[in-house]
């Protein structure tokens, strides 16, 4: 699965991390930054990956401090469901009940293993459709 995948500064060792253990997954990651520790702008990176996951039809992960700001951030996109997971049960729910296309996770907070778990959770879990459309239908205005 192709993967669309960036952070800020605060999540970019998380995110490094996710990389490799994603590629070893058989996953293909389009990195769209940050690319280093040094203080970035958390909005440059979530508009990117939010831009490229919409017109890929794909999936994408955003990482930073809190997850909040990126998470604020790529829902300005009309295309993007955006879920800030703390478990891997909220990402769960996020793919079932939301289709989310995008988790933000919140690196500052979590363990790269629970961050593993969340990842995984989201990838192999589907929209349920279903009463959950007519929702998810309602978001975009």
């Amino acid at each position: 699965m192709k993967i669309i995948i960036g952070s800020d500064h605060a999540g970019f060792a998380m995110k490094e991390q996710l990389k490799v253990w994603l590629t070893e997954q058989n996953h293909s990651c389009i990195d769209e930054g940050c690319f280093s520790d040094a203080s970035v702008d958390y909005p440059d990176y979530a508009h990117a990956v939010a831009q490229k996951v919409e017109s890929e039809d794909s999936l994408g992960i955003l990482l930073c401090g809190s997850a909040n700001g990126v998470c604020i951030t790529a829902n300005k996109h009309a295309g993007i469901r955006a879920a800030l997971c703390w478990t891997a049960e909220i990402s769960v729910l996020a793919r079932q009940h939301n289709d989310a296309n995008i988790v933000c996770i919140p690196a500052r907070f979590i363990t790269l293993e629970v961050a593993k778990d969340i990842v995984t959770a989201f990838l192999n879990t589907s929209f349920e459709g279903g009463r959950h459309q007519n929702r998810v239908n309602k978001i975009c205005m």
